[in-house]
């Protein structure tokens, strides 16, 4: 995922809208619009504006872009942190089914839910077995 993809999934997943995120980060709307679109690639000092804004880490803010690191239970999709520390299924989704879910999209979404998770997982899991 490119780090313009990264910061509008995670703007969205938290309810907000480019103005809300302009007034939490100290950054101007068009700026904020440049970066989701790709247009623009901000500097350290604005990705931690952006991840306090956003109320992450920037190491959490930038897992999943494609230069980044490990996965953290933070920087997961809405609903697949919950469905990974599930006691049934905690021990069954291996880091590679979350790495792999991680990155599905259908039509530029995602799941958002811990139970659109798992009925995604089961049926990968139909499929793959």
């Amino acid at each position: 995922m490119k780090l313009h993809a990264r910061l509008k999934e995670v703007r969205m997943a938290r309810d907000l809208t480019l103005k809300a995120l302009a007034e939490r980060s100290g950054l101007s709307i068009s700026y904020l619009s440049d970066i989701e679109r790709g247009r623009t690639t901000p500097s350290l000092s604005t990705l931690e504006s952006l991840a306090t804004a956003l109320e992450m880490t920037v190491i959490d803010f930038l897992t999943g872009v494609d230069f980044a690191g490990e996965t953290t239970s933070a920087s997961l999709p809405p609903g697949l942190a919950d469905l990974i520390e599930d006691k049934e299924y905690r021990n069954e989704i291996t880091p590679e089914w979350v790495d792999m879910m991680s990155k599905i999209q259908l039509r530029g979404r995602r799941p958002q839910t811990k139970e659109d998770w798992l009925i995604l997982y089961l049926q990968l899991k139909r499929i793959l077995e």
